[in-house]
């Protein structure tokens, strides 16, 4: 029984582990790419107070909050950042899929508890 228990232990550990490595995106990649392209309009925190945000209508996402006007899986950012929607801008042709990933893992680090 004892064996057992240890099998599965070791077992769930290494799915867990295995799931983590596989996770789409690095956040701290993803910041910098943020830092270059997406927070003069989304701000330096994500508040959608970045300097070019009195410029805009509608106003740049909030990302503090969490929500997401189309959708909010990853899919459906990478699509929006991929092609751009009213006053933002499709960063398809400058961002590669990689950084694309990056920055949604970073965004989702926004989000105040």
């Amino acid at each position: 029984m004892k064996k057992i228990l240890i099998s599965l232990s070791v077992i769930s550990s290494i799915t867990l582990l295995s799931g983590l490595a596989f996770a789409k995106g690095d956040p701290k990649a993803g910041k910098k790419v943020y830092d270059q392209n997406c927070a003069m309009c989304h701000g330096p925190k994500g508040a959608g107070d970045g300097a070019a945000a009195a410029a805009l209508n509608p106003k740049p996402r909030n990302f503090t909050e969490g929500k997401f006007k189309y959708g909010s899986k990853d899919e459906d950012l990478a699509k929006l950042i991929k092609n751009g929607k009213g006053p933002m801008p499709p960063w398809g042709s400058v961002l590669k899929p990689a950084d694309i990933d990056n920055v949604i893992a970073y965004i989702r680090t926004l989000k105040k508890k």
